[in-house]
């Protein structure tokens, strides 16, 4: 069976999330520096059976676009040109950053690594994977 990855994607980190086999349950995977986020994901394919990449999209409140939303959509079609096997899909991420770091708080973790924005940025990955994994569901 396949796995599903997201990308919650930044300019300088890209957070990057993983589902188990059957699809259920998203974790954290890894935080990567968005230069090298490609290398990352042709590895982590050669490794891992992966057949769906959700990138979070980002957008205000209102449904606008962001200052970064054209990045990601370059990235959607970069991978979709990247990777025609594979599926990949845009995923609303509002609210996802907010979510993450009560997330953090609530596993219990400590102040100080909560401020770490690696662990922000891939549980905000694991966030948006849950949720797209949710909205097959339902």
């Amino acid at each position: 069976m396949s796995k599903a990855i997201a990308i919650d994607f930044g300019l300088k980190r890209c957070g990057i999330a993983i589902t188990d086999e059957l699809k259920m349950i998203a974790s954290p995977l890894e935080t990567v520096p968005a230069v090298d986020l490609e290398t990352f994901l042709a590895k982590l394919f050669e490794r891992e059976k992966v057949d769906t990449i959700v990138i979070g999209l980002p957008v205000s409140l209102d449904g606008s676009d962001t200052d970064i939303t054209p990045n990601v959509r370059l990235l959607n079609e970069r991978l979709h040109m990247l990777y025609p096997e594979k599926q990949v899909c845009l995923y609303d991420e509002r609210f996802t950053s907010s979510m993450a770091g009560q997330a953090l708080v609530d596993f219990g973790m400590k102040k100080k690594d909560r401020q770490k924005k690696e662990n922000l940025d891939m549980t905000s990955a694991a966030l948006i994977l849950q949720g797209y994994l949710r909205s097959l569901t339902s």
